[in-house]
């Protein structure tokens, strides 16, 4: 089905919860979950959201939004995907008087250009574990803000040797914050935090609070 204009999106779901990760972890936040990727990760925690969904116009999905949260996050799914609404949506919830905080997630294979400077952006790398790992990713990193932040999702340590040597290379402590997650139920938390104090990245461990509060299979938390 094709949306009738640019102002509807692909919606899988809305919830409002906790943060789970990054520098906003623990935050009451409304997340927007747009359907549809074209990616297909290995470790994929939102497989629901990989197709399907209902179209939405802007203006009813604006007035889902409660006025009591500060954060809001777009994720998927891919947002970008779905490029000229998710834009005119971050545009728009900048201007929302009692937001404070727009995010955007996503896989960091489609271009970051545009993105409003507003909009805290959140991207991935994605690492060879991941299936995914042959996208051009460096071609965004001109394209972020040091407040915005570089997300490795790290299996084992062939995962976390190549994460090291994006960062070295591209000199990405420099660029925006990095975060380390462990792909749930397959690297210990423990093991990624030795190799992170080992190697002397300046980055974030992340544990996925969510996920320890309403267990891993849950959706909508």
């Amino acid at each position: 089905m094709e949306r009738p204009t640019e102002r509807f999106l692909r919606l899988s779901e809305t919830y409002t919860s906790l943060q789970g990760e990054g520098a906003h972890t623990g935050l009451p936040c409304f997340f927007i979950r747009t359907g549809g990727c074209d990616l297909r990760c290995s470790w994929c925690d939102t497989p629901h959201a990989l197709s399907g969904g209902q179209w939405i116009a802007r203006d009813a999905l604006l007035a889902l939004v409660p006025s009591h949260v500060r954060l809001i996050q777009l994720t998927g799914g891919e947002p970008l995907l779905q490029r000229t609404a998710t834009l005119d949506l971050c545009r728009t919830l900048a201007r929302t008087p009692f937001l404070k905080k727009v995010i955007l997630e996503t896989g960091g294979h489609l271009s970051l250009k545009d993105v409003p400077d507003e909009t805290h952006i959140v991207m991935d790398i994605k690492l060879p574990g991941s299936g995914e790992s042959q996208h051009a990713f460096a071609e965004n990193f001109p394209l972020l803000k040091q407040s915005d932040e570089i997300k490795f999702v790290v299996g084992d340590f062939e995962d976390f040797r190549v994460a090291r040597h994006y960062i070295e290379h591209y000199k990405l402590e420099r660029t925006a914050g990095l975060l380390f997650s462990p792909v749930w139920g397959q690297l210990e938390l423990a093991d990624l935090a030795a190799w992170l104090l080992q190697s002397g990245i300046q980055a974030r461990l992340q544990t996925q609070l969510h996920k320890y509060i309403w267990g891993p299979a849950a959706i909508g938390v």
